[in-house]
Parts: structure tokens; C-alpha cells; sequence
């Protein structure tokens, strides 16, 4: 076959069409920003492309715009802490981050919304949030793009699921669960009207040039049940995809936790792409096990854990980059190392990753 463009080969493998070889797309969060200025100059797509990689750009930008009326935000700092507040009419709630130095990070260690108060305050701030369609900036960076890779904007206001906002920002798992017994009205409308916006973000998706959308879910069982995901999570990434594949877009679902428990229901939803699946200790599946549960209609993106990516020595990686590509043999499959990356991998494993594929019969 002839050789083809790391974007044909990206979009080929995802869609089940036949590509020269599996997609090598390495996943940059948290390697990137630590790379010296002249390589980051660069560019991820120039950078990418000369280890021999297929770049994919995963959530580049936002195809909205989310503008809070009615509501002021103010912030104030006490040492390593900061708070900010969402003052409105029918209330005020406040969330706190703590900086780690060693980290260089910002941290919420508070989470705005627990009580049923707290919850009106949260409706009301995205019944007061007005979503705008900016996809033109997109459209004309993904043109002079060209062929070398796929970019693939976000959706969701907060670039997930409703459901998968609260557990992470608004409420945190503890708090969440205690309201859904308390009171479960309340919650699951909020949970409507932040839904209704998402929703928004998603028909403007449509009008878009991508061919692929992504939200940053983050499912894994260590923060939401299976129960959770199927009641709450489920049925609005189907609401998705159902809005996308009638523009002919693909929905790509970042979920890079532990999926073991909850794989048999996200092979069974409507999405086509399940990105940074992980063996343990980062996730809890290997490659293999995943793709027996997955339908093959789903292509499955990730497989290099991120910690064995640091750690392990090039005999080690290239002996399992190997069994993956074999794993996958036939499958809808992106290599990638998945979710993050950790700044101290040595840019001869990308090299090795890149030469493997290359070699792969």
C-alpha cells in the first residue's frame, strides 16, 4: 500500500478502513511544557512529526464560547491558597486551590456545591450562561494544518459530561453521592439545565470541520460507580453521538482510569472512539482484555502505560510495544502512550515506538 498522510492514517484506522500501518499518536500532557523553549517552539505537530509520529491533537480547542451573565466572579489569595467565588442572586458558592510548589500546580482542594442550596446557586449560574458557536478560528487553523494530523476540538462546557463535572469540580465524589440521597430532584435538575448547555456545544460541533470530537471524561471506577455511569453518564454520551453522527463526525471518549467495571457498558454505548485506556497501575485492563470486550466498531487509542514508558529500557519497550501491535492485530487501534506522559521520558523511546510500528508485519 502506498504510504499515507499521518492524517489519513489516523482517520483509516479509526474508521476500520485498511491503513500501511498501525498510527503511532503519543499523548504530550505534562512532558510538553517541560521540554526546553526552542523545542516547544516548534510546535507538537512539527515536534511529533519528526520522531516519526501521527500527531493527534486531542481536545485542541473549544468550538464555543461560555459567557456567565448574571454572575460575578471574584478571587482573592492567602498564601498558597486561593478562592474564588460565584456571587449571584439566589446565592454564593466558593472554591479553594492550593498551590504545590513542588508540583508547580494549582490543586482544588475545595469543591464549590454540597448542600441543596449550593445546588440552586449551580443552576442558576448555567441558567445564566449563554453558549455562542466559535468554530471559524478552528476551521481555518485545521486547514493550514493539511494532512499532518487530526485535530480534534472539544465539546461540553466543561469539556466532559454534566455528571463527570460534578464529581470532579463542582461537588467531588462524596459530596455528590450524599445528595443524590438527600436530594436527588434537586440535583438531577441542575444536572438538566447544565446538560441542555452542553448540548448547545455539541450541535455547534456539527457546523465544524472536524471530523472527530472529544471530551475529557476521565471515567474510571475510582471516582463513579458502574450504577453512576449507567444513570447519569451514559445516556448523555449517547445524546452525543447521536447529534454527531448525523453530521457525520466521530465522538471520541477520553477515559483513562480504571475501566474494568464499567467497560461493558461503555461497549455497548454509541461512541466510536475509546482514547487512553491504560494497564495497571495507571488503569486497571490490559490492551488485550479490553479489546475482547470492546465491539469492533469501537477503535480503541492508548496502550503504553505512563509510568512503565519512564521507567522500563528500550529492550523492555520494544518487546511490548510489539505485543500490543499484535494484540491489535486487525483492530480498530492508535499506539499511544495513554493519558499523560511523564517529563522524564527519554526521547529515544519515542524514536524506538516510532521505528517498531514502522517494522510491525
Amino acid at each position: 500500500m502506498e504510504e499515507m498522510t499521518s492524517k489519513s492514517r489516523i482517520l483509516s484506522a479509526v474508521r476500520g478502513s485498511g491503513t500501511d500501518r498501525v498510527p503511532w499518536s503519543p499523548f504530550l500532557a505534562y512532558y510538553w511544557q517541560y521540554l526546553p523553549k526552542e523545542e516547544q517552539q516548534k510546535g507538537e505537530i512539527r515536534y511529533m512529526k519528526e520522531m516519526g509520529a501521527d500527531p493527534l491533537l486531542r481536545g485542541s480547542c473549544l468550538l464555543s464560547k461560555a459567557e456567565r451573565k448574571n454572575v460575578e466572579i471574584t478571587s482573592r489569595r492567602e498564601g498558597n491558597r486561593q478562592y474564588q467565588s460565584y456571587i449571584t442572586k439566589v446565592g454564593t458558592i466558593t472554591e479553594v486551590s492550593t498551590y504545590s510548589s513542588q508540583a508547580d500546580t494549582w490543586f482544588l482542594t475545595g469543591h464549590p456545591v454540597s448542600t441543596e442550596e449550593d445546588f440552586k446557586v449551580l443552576e442558576y449560574i448555567h441558567e445564566n450562561t449563554v453558549i455562542t458557536e466559535n468554530t471559524a478560528p478552528f476551521d481555518k487553523a485545521y486547514e493550514e494544518i493539511g494532512e499532518e494530523a487530526v485535530s480534534a476540538p472539544n465539546i461540553g462546557v466543561h469539556y466532559k459530561t454534566s455528571f463527570q463535572a460534578l464529581v470532579e469540580h463542582w461537588c467531588g465524589t462524596e459530596a455528590l453521592t450524599y445528595a443524590l440521597y438527600d436530594f436527588p430532584e434537586t440535583v438531577e435538575e441542575c444536572l438538566a439545565v447544565m446538560q441542555a448547555k452542553d448540548r448547545e456545544t455539541v450541535k455547534n460541533a456539527c457546523n465544524s470541520s472536524a471530523e472527530i470530537l472529544n471530551f475529557f471524561e476521565d471515567s474510571s471506577t475510582t471516582n463513579i460507580s458502574p450504577a453512576m455511569f449507567e444513570k447519569y453518564t451514559l445516556p448523555q454520551i449517547n445524546e452525543w453521538a447521536d447529534i454527531l453522527h448525523t453530521a457525520g463526525k466521530l465522538l471520541m471518549h477520553h477515559a483513562c482510569g480504571h475501566l474494568k467495571d464499567i467497560l461493558p457498558l461503555i461497549a455497548g454505548s454509541k461512541i466510536d472512539i475509546l482514547e487512553s485506556v491504560s494497564p495497571p497501575p495507571t488503569g486497571d485492563i490490559e490492551i488485550k482484555d479490553a479489546l475482547k470486550i470492546l465491539p469492533e466498531r469501537i477503535a480503541l487509542i492508548g496502550g503504553i502505560e505512563p509510568t512503565f514508558f519512564e521507567n522500563c529500557t528500550l529492550d523492555a519497550l520494544e518487546k511490548y510495544v510489539n505485543s500490543l501491535l499484535e494484540a491489535a492485530r486487525g483492530r480498530r487501534f492508535v499506539l499511544a502512550n495513554s493519558d499523560s506522559c511523564p517529563p522524564k521520558v527519554t526521547y529515544d523511546k519515542f524514536l524506538l515506538v516510532s521505528d517498531s510500528v514502522r517494522k510491525f508485519r
